[in-house]
């Protein structure tokens, strides 16, 4: 099976591209990743199939064979940095949570705020 690493892929819309160690680019849509894998880095390492998609070669069946060190454990913040911001995410979703016991959901963009800090909390953790 030939192999390559992942050029770019954006998670949002579901696709990216593979360049192939022949040289070759390859298109890699969301469908075609491992079972419980939701995206990947650029510069993972894959094994793949190829078919001929209409607008090219495609990838199929991707397994995923290496990837890319993390920045993020480098980049991470310390312990008491963490604890501070921790803290202060749990009284913003305590008041959440108040709002919630009254039957009523964060408006759209204070809940897409909210969503971005904890996935951002989540990855400084899972780092």
């Amino acid at each position: 099976m030939p192999t390559g690493k992942v050029k770019f892929y954006d998670e949002d819309k579901g696709f990216g591209f593979i360049a192939a160690d022949d040289g070759q680019e390859i298109f890699l849509h969301a469908t075609a990743l491992p079972a419980g894998t939701s995206s990947v880095r650029p510069g993972t390492k894959l094994e793949f199939g190829i078919a001929d998609g209409r607008r090219g070669a495609q990838a199929l069946s991707v397994r995923v064979l290496e990837a890319p060190p993390s920045v993020a454990r480098i980049q991470r913040k310390s312990p008491d940095d963490m604890a501070v911001i921790i803290e202060d995410l749990v009284k913003l979703l305590d008041t959440v949570g108040g709002a919630m016991r009254r039957g009523r959901y964060p408006e759209k963009p204070q809940g897409a705020k909210i969503a971005a800090m904890l996935r951002r909390v989540a990855d400084d953790l899972d780092a």
